[in-house]
């Protein structure tokens, strides 16, 4: 099948064909040179309006190479930039988990702050104000004579007594020692070890004769002279306590025993 005549051939053949349909008289107005002329316009005409269409052609190609070159381009920067979104994110979830991480870990960090601190706390001195008496003791030297005085007040005094024997032997000068030898006492007295009570209250008021728990000490010391049927020594205890601790409420409870005695 033949391809269809391009515009600037149609034309091309309507020019020739009209030459052709002159009548002779007309036609003979024509010289052969003029008739080439003519031609040759026309073909150069033609052949402008091909290469017109051929340069029509060639644009619409280029321009559509470009369109699908500026699509595959599009394409591309379409992936580069879901690309990029998933990297983000990737980067957010590890950034997210990173800010996690350094949270847990500041909390860790305080943690072992505080356990060192809390452990450093059983190590440090406190200041201590017991019958009358400040002092600073270590933690554990607290806690050792509340454990003993805590026994003894429970009633268990064969326990006490250990309890406050060993506290006396580790922690020599301690200030909690005329204390812890006033308890010790009283437990040996609930023991019937009267002897042995004695001799801690007579140590408490060697020692420490201002002592709040000293007139209590000497009081006590007449009582336990009193279980070992001594009332000649108890009686002159009495007498010294009053004299030495007039205002006390022990001078007042050795004045009615004294009154007893007699």
């Amino acid at each position: 099948m033949r391809a269809p005549f391009s515009p600037a051939r149609k034309a091309l053949a309507a020019l020739v064909l009209s030459v052709g349909l002159l009548p002779s008289g007309h036609a003979a107005l024509f010289e052969d040179g003029e008739a080439r002329r003519a031609i040759l316009e026309m073909r150069q005409r033609v052949d402008g309006m091909q290469q017109a269409q051929q340069r029509s052609a060639e644009e619409l190609r280029r321009l559509g190479e470009e369109n699908a070159q500026l699509r595959r381009s599009l394409l591309d920067l379409q992936a580069q930039i879901e690309s990029l979104r998933a990297e983000q994110a990737k980067l957010n979830g590890q950034n997210e988990q990173s800010l996690r991480d350094l949270g847990e870990l500041q909390r860790r960090q305080k943690d072992i702050a505080q356990g060192v601190d809390d452990r450093l706390r059983q190590f440090e001195p406190l200041r201590v104000n017991l019958d009358g008496q400040e002092f600073q003791a270590d933690p554990a030297e607290k806690r050792s004579f509340e454990a003993a005085l805590a026994t003894f007040r429970s009633g268990k005094f064969p326990q006490a007594t250990a309890a406050f024997s060993a506290f006396l032997q580790q922690y020599p000068r301690s200030g909690f020692l005329p204390s812890a030898r006033f308890w010790l006492g009283n437990a040996q007295y609930a023991t019937r070890e009267y002897k042995e009570a004695i001799g801690q209250f007579r140590q408490l008021l060697a020692e420490t004769p201002e002592h709040a728990r000293a007139p209590e000490a000497a009081l006590s010391i007449a009582n336990c002279q009193v279980e070992l049927k001594d009332a000649r020594a108890a009686r002159k205890t009495l007498e010294d306590l009053v004299r030495t601790y007039p205002h006390s409420e022990a001078a007042g409870a050795a004045k009615e025993r004294l009154a007893r005695l007699k």
